[in-house]
């Protein structure tokens, strides 16, 4: 979204210069212009504790813990998103098409899912996100439905 671009009332959009405002740099980086933390730097990779994954930008839930996963990818791995949390779209950059992954809410960049790669999981895909995309709230911080 370019800043002359104002977002629709109640929209978690945001022009870059309001972006640029409420993340840091890495964040702006990665959440806004598709880039990729490097491999095993990102603090949710070995993150195991109960609660949910959210996103570093609006805020939203996308992930439970429960559908965390190790892949040893090197990054935070997870089967599945919350019901309609998470959207995907194509990416053909670097010469190879793969399906990337953003918050359906404020459209930053999560990072990428890939499928049939034969993970002992119910969907056979993993949601390969960027830490730095994500934010968590441990059990005790979620609120109960």
């Amino acid at each position: 979204m370019s800043d002359s671009t104002a977002p629709a009332p109640g929209s978690k959009a945001k022009s870059d210069s309001e972006w640029r405002a409420v993340l840091n740099k890495e964040q702006f980086r990665i959440l806004r212009q598709k880039g990729t933390e490097g491999p095993r730097t990102g603090k949710y990779d070995k993150h195991y504790e109960e609660g949910v994954y959210s996103c570093a930008g609006c805020g939203t839930p996308l992930y439970k813990s429960t559908t965390k996963f190790n892949s040893g990818c090197g990054w935070p791995a997870f089967f599945d998103a919350l019901p309609g949390a998470v959207s995907r779209q194509e990416d053909r950059s670097f010469g190879k098409t793969r399906i990337e992954i953003t918050c359906t809410a404020c459209g930053g960049h999560l990072g990428h899912v890939f499928k049939g790669e034969g993970f002992d999981t119910p969907t056979d895909e993993r949601h390969c996100v960027n830490s730095v995309s994500l934010n968590f709230s441990s059990e005790d911080n979620v609120k109960k439905d």
